[in-house]
């Protein structure tokens, strides 16, 4: 009963996000600063942790390469498809959930702490739009993120794989190439989205409901990594039962 009444109070939040809009204005300005600091200071350590683990995945193809006959172009092949399919989109945004998560829900949750939430409503501002909305429009830019740590997990490859004499350069850029599917972009991309909506919303949703105090805040943070966590996972495995089966 307990997790029902979460997940009622969490698609309550929903709609009331959508509710009454604080005026444009403001909103713009929330949103550039929502933009600055859940996408532009997300981008170093998504940058580091791309390229490494591109190169590692490179490292670990080849070297379970034992047949003389499987060509060097599979290196090239397994880095592009675990890094578009599954380590860019999902891994990331496991990663983001306890960066991005962690900060949406530490400030919301010190709001209510001290009353600022409270000010907010009894000065006639819809709280959650005020604080949650500018988040979901600065997390739609997400993709973008998504975008470059695929290029730089497939650059970490070819730099492992070609510097450390695994392959070269020609056929680790003819495995790129094999049987590439378009389609796989889009799909990485459409779970991107949702993946956004769920950093965005689920967050905020543990930070705006949580009671207690300064000791409460640092609990619904570790509660909003493993929710956002959780339905990562889950939503990551329905959609791809719906988009590639």
């Amino acid at each position: 009963m307990k997790y029902l009444k979460d997940i009622g109070s969490y698609f309550l939040m929903i709609k009331r996000v959508f509710g009454s809009y604080t005026k444009r204005s403001v909103l713009r300005e929330l949103i550039f600063k929502e933009l600055d600091d859940l996408i532009i200071d997300s981008m170093p350590i998504v940058a580091f942790i791309s390229f490494f683990v591109g190169g590692v995945v490179a490292i670990q193809t080849a070297l379970n390469m034992d047949n003389p006959l499987i060509p060097e172009s599979l290196i090239g092949y397994a880095s592009r498809q675990s890094v578009i399919l599954e380590f860019s989109p999902t891994f990331i945004s496991i990663i983001m959930a306890g960066k991005v998560g962690s900060f949406i829900t530490s400030s919301i949750g010190s709001m209510r702490v001290t009353e600022q939430i409270d000010a907010l409503e009894v000065m006639g501002i819809n709280s959650l739009n005020y604080l949650v909305f500018p988040k979901i429009v600065a997390l739609m830019f997400y993709p973008f993120v998504i975008a470059i740590s695929m290029f730089l997990g497939i650059m970490g490859g070819w730099v492992a794989g070609v510097y450390g004499g695994f392959t070269s350069s020609s056929a680790f850029v003819e495995g790129l190439q094999e049987s590439f599917i378009p389609y796989h972009l889009t799909y990485a991309f459409i779970k991107t989205v949702v993946f956004a909506f769920i950093l965005a919303t689920v967050p905020s949703w543990q930070g705006y409901y949580m009671k207690g105090g300064a000791l409460e805040v640092g609990k619904a943070s570790t509660n909003s990594f493993v929710w956002t966590s959780v339905l990562i996972i889950l939503s990551n495995y329905i959609l791809t039962q719906l988009l590639l089966s």
